[in-house]
């Protein structure tokens, strides 16, 4: 067995981005990453034209700035690339455990037990960082299981089968999908691409950065601030748009125009024509999908598969395509994380089974009847307009805030208090109410099981780090350690 102050689960960017703050601050931890590598969704999505829709200056840890991203959207090999390096740089690749899959975490009242495939550790502090683009989501389609050709998902992409000149039907078309089926449509001999809502797709705005504007970040590292800051400070102004659907509904117009201009037969631009509000869904931006969509060898069916028989692929209205392989781009597991079966907290229930379908914390963090535990990119902290680091070092200040208050004043435990969780969420529910993820007229993957948005903050990012920023002890029942010097000073690394 073993022991150690702070045990991080996953090394992407929640679990890197934890591991090097923690060790900054002299804390005790160790790392668990199931995979033999660090890079969690940038090491698992492979896919072709795989590729961040949140800008390059704005992707990435602010304390370590990356001057030499390639394009305004950095692609997957160089964001996977820059977080290996991350590790690099701060000397936190001797604190990851590597093949070391958290099978179980159990809190037994004074230390979380968690039982991995490769041993037993135990931990006063759990920081979950394994994010919600973890486990993908795979259609429970009749058939499926039987189907001959090849199927896989996006996020599991098998580059040893040859596509070229294969019959291919993709199911989705979402985040993933808008980015592949470009790249894979020279290729293969026809593409039925399976479409059962069609999605807003905006310009998108990308190009290769100039070899001056490099040189500028890496010698003046305050340009790139101010260029971050730019950035930043514009999506910032897009999100009200998020709150105000009417708003919103004036920018829709882009999306109609990127369709008109790309898009030239009525019949198609019907149906690729989005019955919601932009913003609804996820914000998608692609200057090539639409130009795909238009060649001869592919075929758009605007319905869902219903079944799958032998090597036909079945429509909502029964008619059938003949395909060699499927191609799955239907997303991951939001608001049903898989590792919430696998955490018990200190009633003995699991996540899964107090949240029943609904995930719920404090301030996107923090759990009632799980003291001690911490979520990184937790329940509603997701946001439709900015990046995933920006809110995971808003998560990091208020987790060592709490941390270094237990080890200043000699407390074993924190955990929320029931009234304050629930106050927190009614306020964000109400707020979300009224936003276009609710009231934009579509059923998208923020809504959870029953029915409520579980996964998106209904305010700006500004107000987000404003409000998880301090650690008050006024919202959490602290327990004294039984030596005050408990909390370990010394980093492994």
């Amino acid at each position: 067995m073993t022991a150690v102050d702070v045990l991080v689960v996953g090394a992407g960017v929640s679990g890197i981005g934890a591991a090097v703050r923690l060790k900054q601050a002299g804390f005790d931890l160790l790392v668990l990453e199931k995979a033999a590598e660090v890079g969690g969704t940038w090491r698992d999505n492979t896919y072709p034209g795989c590729a961040c829709d949140i800008p390059s200056s704005l992707y990435s840890y602010s304390f370590a700035p990356n001057p030499d991203w390639g394009r305004v959207f950095a692609e997957q090999p160089e964001i996977r690339e820059y977080l290996r390096r991350t590790v690099r740089q701060f000397g936190v690749q001797p604190l990851i455990r590597f093949d070391t899959a958290v099978t179980e975490a159990r809190w037994d009242g004074s230390h979380w037990q968690v039982s991995t495939t490769d041993g037993h550790y135990t931990a006063r502090v759990l920081v979950s960082g394994t994010g919600p683009w973890h486990e993908p989501l795979l259609p429970d389609l009749p058939g499926l299981a039987e189907f001959p050709g090849e199927v896989f998902h996006s996020s599991r992409w098998n580059h040893d089968y040859d596509l070229a000149g294969k019959r291919v039907a993709v199911v989705g078309t979402g985040a993933s999908a808008i980015q592949f089926v470009p790249k894979i449509q020279p290729l293969v001999g026809k593409l039925h691409l399976f479409q059962r809502t069609a999605p807003w797709v905006l310009p998108k705005v990308d190009h290769r950065m100039p070899w001056i504007e490099r040189a500028l970040f890496r010698h003046l590292p305050a340009t790139q601030r101010w260029y971050r800051n730019a950035f930043y400070g514009g999506l910032e102004l897009f999100s009200f748009a998020f709150r105000h659907p009417r708003v919103m509904k004036v920018i829709q117009q882009a999306g109609r125009w990127n369709l008109r201009r790309a898009i030239r037969d009525p019949k198609l631009r019907e149906a690729l024509t989005p019955d919601f509000i932009l913003g609804c869904k996820r914000l998608l931006m692609s200057n090539t999908y639409y130009p795909a969509l238009t060649k001869p060898n592919v075929e758009v069916l605007p319905q869902a598969i219903s079944r799958v028989e032998g090597n036909d692929v079945v429509a909502a209205d029964g008619s059938k395509r003949e395909v060699d392989a499927i191609i799955l781009g239907t997303g991951f597991h939001f608001s049903d994380p898989p590792v919430a079966k696998h955490v018990y907290g200190a009633d003995g229930r699991s996540l899964d089974e107090v949240w029943q379908g609904s995930p719920q914390a404090y301030l996107g963090t923090a759990i009632h009847g799980f003291p001690n535990l911490f979520l990184l990119l937790g329940p509603n902290l997701g946001t439709g307009h900015s990046s995933a680091f920006t809110i995971v070092e808003t998560q990091l200040r208020y987790v060592l805030d709490a941390l270094k208050s237990m080890r200043r004043n000699g407390w074993h435990s924190v955990e929320v208090r029931r009234p304050v969780q629930e106050v927190f969420n009614t306020e964000v529910q109400e707020a979300l109410r009224t936003t276009v993820y609710n009231a934009g007229g579509c059923v998208s993957y923020y809504l959870d099981a029953n029915g409520r948005n579980s996964t998106l903050w209904p305010w700006s990012t500004v107000r987000m780090t404003r409000r998880i920023r301090d650690f008050s002890p006024a919202d959490y029942v602290t327990s004294p350690s039984a030596q005050a010097s408990e909390s370990l000073p010394v980093s492994r690394g």
